[in-house]
């Protein structure tokens, strides 16, 4: 069984996280997550606190395993959120879209272990000097807001930046990919698309459905102009966006147009209005199942790969 340092600090089984999707990593997900052997992550987003309060509750009652939240540092109520985790004292905050510093004490003296998303050997090294836990680098094959990096570039530049654990996110779907993230330096793995499949997901089926029938080119990038590029299926909403951000739409407009487009995706099942989040490796999910089996299939299949890889050394 494949085991890592990360499993030791986090008390869990296996190596794998569970991506803090908006609209999508409920406190239902992460327990699941969570009782498989992973770490399930809440997501916050751009969720009022009491809405993370709420979540991390029901994950609670659900799993005695350990939970974790994330918190979109760009959320209105990232201040909120950042107390309540605090006042709940959840095993471990990662975050992302921004830098965690001044929030950093409060969690440490909660006993939270803090595990910022990084993009950049900068960012990695600032979170290294501020005293986190573990680092999760992720690159930009991964869905939702992403950095100009890929996995395979920055997973072992961000290893050799820092003397923390890291974590490798972006493109992870598989077996193939906990072993080459490992083989990188990783020493565990961060999924979001591929959960999107898991039976406690609770995506509306059009969104499941999208993803279940995924090719490898069926993502695109948008909101490069406003600086915060997303990556999604591509789909008649995408595809709007994307002309109206070259075609020279004022950023008010532009903003306006994609406000509410990921929980019409997730909610409605909406391709007209909703903005369907995915990282390219969605064309390797290709089935429906639960949360646990997602977590031990992978690690399991990632095993003999690292076994071969090494009788190849001579």
């Amino acid at each position: 069984m494949i085991k890592s340092v990360i499993c030791d600090i986090l008390g869990i089984k296996y190596p794998v996280f569970q991506g803090g999707m908006a609209w999508i990593a409920d406190g239902g997900l992460a327990a699941a997550v969570s009782n498989g052997g992973g770490l399930g992550i809440i997501a916050a987003g751009n969720a009022p606190g009491e809405y993370v309060r709420e979540q991390i509750k029901l994950a609670r009652s659900k799993t005695s395993s350990p939970i974790g939240v994330n918190i979109m540092l760009m959320s209105p109520f990232a201040d909120d959120v950042a107390k309540v985790v605090a006042e709940e004292k959840v095993e471990v905050v990662t975050t992302g879209a921004g830098n965690p510093s001044k929030y950093m004490n409060d969690w440490k003296d909660a006993g939270i272990k803090v595990i910022p998303v990084v993009a950049s050997v900068a960012m990695a090294k600032l979170m290294t000097r501020l005293g986190a836990t573990a680092l999760i680098a992720e690159g930009g094959e991964s869905g939702g807001h992403v950095g100009e990096l890929t996995t395979m570039v920055l997973v072992p530049q961000v290893c050799d930046a820092t003397t923390l654990p890291v974590i490798a996110a972006g493109g992870i779907a598989d077996g193939r990919g906990v072993a080459a993230a490992f083989m990188l330096g990783a020493v565990g793995v961060q999924m979001g698309t591929r959960f999107l499949s898991a039976v406690e997901c609770n995506i509306h089926p059009v969104y499941k459905e999208k993803i279940l029938k995924a090719t490898d080119l069926c993502t695109m990038v948008t909101g490069k102009r406003l600086g915060h590029p997303v990556r999604s299926l591509r789909t008649p909403f995408s595809r709007e966006y994307s002309k109206a951000e070259y075609g020279g739409m004022p950023d008010d407009e532009l903003e306006a147009l994609a406000s509410g487009a990921l929980r019409i995706a997730v909610q409605e099942g909406d391709g007209e209005k909703g903005c369907f989040l995915a990282g390219q490796i969605a064309s390797v999910v290709k089935k429906e199942q639960p949360a646990a089996e997602i977590v031990k299939e992978v690690v399991e299949e990632a095993e003999p790969i690292l076994r071969r890889a090494l009788t190849w050394v001579v």
